[in-house]
């Protein structure tokens, strides 16, 4: 981990440890969920919940020479909890069809089951998909959690960490939507800047500089999705005329200085962006893992916004690291105002 990761995450974690959260960890078979969980617990980062078979838990610890004597393991199974949580998704689902008997099937999983924990309060946020695909994650979310108010949108964000610093906040950038929507009309994308603003300044406590990307820098190109990036930038003028944002512009006009001169001479952002917006879920996946395997850069997400409460996916490549900064985000989007 090189020196500007390591400042980031230790800003993470400095800013969890002040406020510690309990987390659920929903991957409690996994090794590395396991290890990341002592790290945390000895370190109060957060408060752990591991959704697992409790012996399981205990064993692979053992075997890997943890102490996980301050961390809450539940069995999905077999807990006091779920007779009043099946009961409770029912009647949060009954109107979309669910019965009882298919709410207590849903609660075997860790995922269902840990989204209950933190609809009723019982826990803060949850992190998983150390074992599966993000929609696995994010069903539970968006039926238990749901959409925050003032939010039409539930998205996604990395934080990209280039060893060129030159580029954003000392090398530190918010790359969105790269995790989540496919193709997401003016409105939504302008929800998406302004969530992910939100979400820049609360972890960074720095200025968000805002870049809604195109093929198009200030007119130069014409056609539909330039028009989109267009609306989308006004409405968020509209909605935000504090923050600071530009659109649309191409990527080097909005991260290179004299290129951002020569392209959008009348332009505030000047090359200066520290948050880029991409169009669509192409453009944002292909160029975030572009910048990460060519560019040499740290990339941690993808991290949601625009829920209730905060539950965020990993990776099912993740290492430890990346397991204990998601936790820390999480505690922190815990105790932040919801975005919108």
């Amino acid at each position: 981990m090189d020196r500007r990761m390591n400042q980031f995450t230790q800003n993470i974690l400095a800013k969890a440890k002040a406020n510690p959260k309990k987390i659920i960890l929903a991957d409690g078979n996994d090794p590395r969920v396991i290890q990341a969980a002592s790290i945390l617990t000895s370190q109060k980062i957060a408060n752990i919940t591991i959704i697992a078979y409790p012996e399981e838990v205990k064993n692979m610890a053992s075997n890997l020479n943890l102490d996980l004597s301050q961390t809450e393991i539940i069995d999905p199974n077999n807990n006091e909890y779920s007779e009043k949580l099946i009961q409770d998704l029912y009647e949060l689902r009954k109107e979309k069809g669910l019965t009882l008997e298919k709410a207590g099937e849903l609660l075997k999983s860790p995922l269902y089951f840990g989204t209950m924990l933190v609809k009723t309060g019982m826990a803060d946020g949850l992190v998983g998909g150390a074992n599966c695909p993000t929609a696995d994650v994010l069903r539970p979310a968006l039926q238990i959690i749901k959409t925050a108010p003032n939010n039409n949108i539930v998205s996604s964000f990395f934080a990209i960490i280039s060893p060129n610093t030159q580029y954003g906040e000392n090398g530190v950038l918010f790359f969105a939507d790269c995790g989540l929507n496919v193709n997401p009309n003016d409105t939504e994308l302008a929800n998406i800047a302004t969530q992910t603003a939100d979400s820049f300044k609360f972890l960074t406590d720095c200025e968000p500089k805002v870049a809604m990307l195109s093929f198009s820098t200030n007119g130069s190109g014409s056609g539909e999705s330039v028009d989109k990036v267009k609306n989308a930038t006004l409405l968020v003028k509209d909605l935000r005329p504090e923050l600071l944002i530009e659109g649309e512009l191409q990527a080097d006009a909005a991260l290179v200085p004299h290129v951002g001169a020569q392209k959008h001479p009348d332009g505030k952002l000047k090359g200066d962006a520290n948050i880029l917006v991409f169009p669509d879920l192409n453009s944002g996946n292909i160029g975030y893992k572009l910048v990460q395997r060519l560019g040499n850069a740290e990339a941690f997400g993808p991290i949601t916004q625009g829920l209730n409460k905060p539950i965020n996916d990993l990776s099912r490549g993740c290492n430890v690291d990346d397991i204990v900064a998601t936790v820390a985000i999480t505690s922190i989007q815990a105790s932040a105002p919801v975005s919108g």
